[in-house]
């Protein structure tokens, strides 16, 4: 495995100037688009502001959110960042030549990536599986031989908000383990095995970090803040709970919780060591919408107008660069420079082109920018991120698909 590449940038000295596009365009003039852009110093001061939030509990960093080897290495040389949070064990094994400390975020049946790990002490000592189903624990041991050594686990407790015995459900569809004597049991159960060692929890509150409260009607934000004051509060208690009847069983490492977007009431409680994310440090559009922060907009794609088909509309080609989740306008790539730019209500952003509206000024050859919808997968539709600080283009670095791995 080659050593993965350096921008040779130290985040700590980058400050975050205001968003100039005429100056990030004329610093990228001679590339051709389409492509990915990343203002440095708006990347930093996120990161700062992440350590901030999470009030000196280390910050996990959510690789998936970043998608790029040699930012996720300069994150994690910033002060307040401890170790990753990977997206899949492939993923981490990859991660896990260079960094000592990768959580799978999520449970695996990759029995080749499997294979690779239980064979390697080093990878065993450096990576942890995610599990909620005794299931998954039986799947792991069909899948290597007998005689390694134990293989690190977390344990992931539903973070969910239910409601009427369960009959509403506010929260992602993640773990089915979700009250205190179902986490014990399965603790119990890893603990009894000799191929495992439990050594962490984790709860995700999705309906919380990943859930803007500060867009839409004022009858929309209410409720959904009104949601998110029951959800914090019912899972604080809940996930005290947990933890000090799983840590009867097992002595654990460390307690993951959260999100970019619910850093400051996840690290608010006692049980949890740690929080995650990395949302944050591109803040796409859909972070937009909270009223506990303001991350700087750091991430950007450029794409050129190949057509003028009637007066007022500039068409680019591609575009169509649509985040994952619920198919919703709030997924949609947004034009932001030249201002006045909107997507079309018939066509959206498309694969091949995207006719923009208010585009009087254009002509065939001028450049728009594009913010996106969700993190890390800008990465998956550009080799490169070409880095720009105060008007500089600093460097460029390959994402995960430019160093030819595509993971999920």
């Amino acid at each position: 495995m080659t050593p993965s590449p350096t921008a040779g940038f130290d985040l700590t000295a980058l400050a975050p100037t205001p968003t100039d596009f005429a100056a990030l365009d004329e610093a990228t003039a001679h590339l051709d688009a389409p492509f990915a852009v990343v203002d440095l110093g708006a990347f930093a001061a996120n990161a700062r502001s992440l350590v901030a939030r999470a009030a000196g509990k280390p910050v996990r960093v959510a690789s998936k959110s970043v998608r790029c080897r040699s930012l996720t290495a300069a994150v994690l040389a910033t002060e307040g960042f401890s170790g990753i949070l990977a997206l899949t064990l492939a993923e981490a094994l990859w991660l896990a030549e260079e960094h000592d400390d990768v959580v799978v975020g999520y449970p695996t049946a990759d029995r080749r990536a499997l294979q690779q790990l239980a064979s390697s002490p080093r990878l065993l000592d450096r990576v942890t599986l995610m599990v909620d189903d005794v299931a998954q624990l039986d799947l792991v041991e069909r899948a290597v031989p007998a005689g390694h050594q134990p293989i690190r686990v977390c344990l992931d407790l539903d973070a969910s908000l239910r409601l009427l015995d369960g009959r509403i459900h506010l929260g992602v569809r993640r773990s089915p383990v979700h009250s205190v004597g179902q986490a014990v049991a399965l603790a119990r159960t890893v603990a009894a095995r000799p191929a495992f060692r439990l050594v962490g929890l984790m709860a995700y509150e999705g309906q919380v970090a990943g859930l803007g409260d500060n867009a839409g009607s004022l009858a929309h934000r209410l409720q959904i803040r009104a949601i998110q004051a029951a959800s914090i509060a019912e899972l604080a208690r809940r996930r005290a709970a947990v933890v000090a009847a799983v840590r009867e069983v097992v002595d654990l490492e460390f307690v993951n919780g959260g999100g970019t977007g619910s850093i400051e009431s996840t690290v608010a409680e006692d049980a949890v060591t740690e929080v995650a994310a990395g949302s944050g440090l591109y803040a796409p559009t859909l972070f937009d919408g909270y009223q506990r922060f303001r991350p700087h907009p750091a991430a950007y794609f450029v794409t050129s107008v190949v057509r003028r088909p009637v007066a007022g509309i500039a068409t680019v080609a591609g575009g169509g660069w649509v985040a994952s989740g619920v198919p919703a306008t709030d997924r949609l790539p947004r034009p932001v420079w030249p201002e006045g730019l909107r997507l079309t209500p018939l066509e959206g952003a498309g694969e091949a082109q995207t006719p923009l509206a208010g585009a009087a000024d254009l002509a065939v050859g001028d450049r728009v920018w594009f913010r996106h919808a969700k993190a890390g997968e800008l990465c998956e539709r550009v080799n490169e991120l070409h880095l720009v600080h105060d008007g500089v283009l600093v460097g460029t670095v390959p994402t995960y698909r430019g160093e030819g791995r595509a993971f999920l």
